[in-house]
């Protein structure tokens, strides 16, 4: 697994990370949460579109996509 810090929208392609928090507690951060971005979780990152908005990510395998706005909000774990 790569050292990673910062958030998951700074994720690299292909970089497998751990997800370290969610920040806020709205209901897009429980959505998050749901969707199986809770800590401890790894997560690899499969694609960007163009403009780099979604990313396509693989987290307890299966493959999800989220906008950088969300994947901001998902912190790292620092190793």
């Amino acid at each position: 697994m790569a050292v990673a810090q910062g958030t998951l929208e700074d994720a690299v392609l292909g970089e497998c990370v751990r997800v370290g928090d969610v920040s806020g507690n709205d209901r897009v951060a429980i959505r998050l949460l749901e969707m199986g971005l809770t800590p401890g979780a790894t997560v690899r990152v499969l694609g960007r579109a163009p403009f780099g908005d979604p990313l396509e990510l693989e987290v307890r395998g299966y493959r999800l996509s989220i906008r950088r706005a969300e994947a901001a909000r998902v912190v790292l774990e620092a190793n």
